[in-house]
């Protein structure tokens, strides 16, 4: 079985009583087990632990300033959202329940988490899911993606970023799925996520679900495709039981 290197991929474990940023308003403060919320030189990004259907319940979500919010849905009507997969990543097999939001054009910083117990030169994969959203009360179109980060330092990364989705007004994208490999260059790396939207103050929001980094596994061949092969390889030694040798004239 692959080995799991992410904590707390599925953001179920938080310290948060409600649906709020995830750092307090000095950065001191985490509250999402696991994950570190830095900052973007002057505040804490823009980032929030989502709790079940806070997401589309008016004024579920807090920020540090004491303000509220909460997203459209795929509809104008967010309090139907709630039942169009908006509300967690299960509409695509996901965990559900809780998720990660970020602003992608306001205060935008990144979220990171440590990995441990790598091996140099090894391939591992990170699949993740993910969505954009547009923050109820704001009018207009909006484009979201995310890029993820692995390496050791902010000189040294690779990185991976996802196709921009295209959000209408008042809407949701929907859940998708993304994959990629990296390969470690340290035994300790860092997985760090980063939204980026447009345009700034409408404003987009990128979700992310179900993150998870394990180790890459070659693909096997089909059943099919074995079988192939074997019954290859027998006509090929069939063949050769049934060549005769020819002789030569002098």
């Amino acid at each position: 079985m692959a080995t799991e290197y992410v904590q707390n991929g599925n953001f179920s474990q938080t310290t948060a009583t409600g649906s709020q940023q995830i750092s307090s308003s000095d950065g001191k403060t985490q509250y999402l087990t696991g994950w570190t919320n830095t900052t973007d030189g002057s505040y804490p990004g823009y980032n929030f632990i989502v709790q079940g259907n806070d997401g589309t319940t008016a004024g579920g979500i807090a920020n540090n300033t004491g303000g509220k919010l909460y997203f459209w849905g795929k509809t104008s009507d967010a309090a139907g959202a709630a039942s169009n997969g908006f509300t967690n990543s299960a509409s695509i097999g996901g965990s559900g329940g809780n998720y990660l939001a970020a602003d992608g054009a306001y205060q935008t910083a990144l979220v990171y988490q440590v990995i441990t117990g790598l091996t140099v030169g090894q391939q591992y994969d990170l699949t993740f899911n993910w969505a954009g959203a547009q923050q109820h009360g704001y009018d207009g179109v909006t484009t979201d993606n995310w890029t993820a980060y692995f390496g050791t330092s902010t000189s040294s990364y690779q990185s991976y970023t996802t196709d921009t989705v295209t959000d209408a007004n008042h809407g949701f994208t929907g859940w998708q799925a993304a994959s990629t490999t990296f390969t470690a260059t340290a035994t300790t790396e860092i997985l760090g996520f980063l939204a980026k939207g447009t345009p700034n103050g409408e404003p987009p929001f990128s979700l992310l679900d179900d993150v998870s980094l394990t180790n890459h596994v070659a693909a096997v061949p089909e059943p099919a495709s074995w079988a192939m092969c074997v019954g290859g390889f027998g006509l090929l030694g069939g063949a050769l039981r049934r060549r005769r040798p020819v002789a030569s004239m002098a």
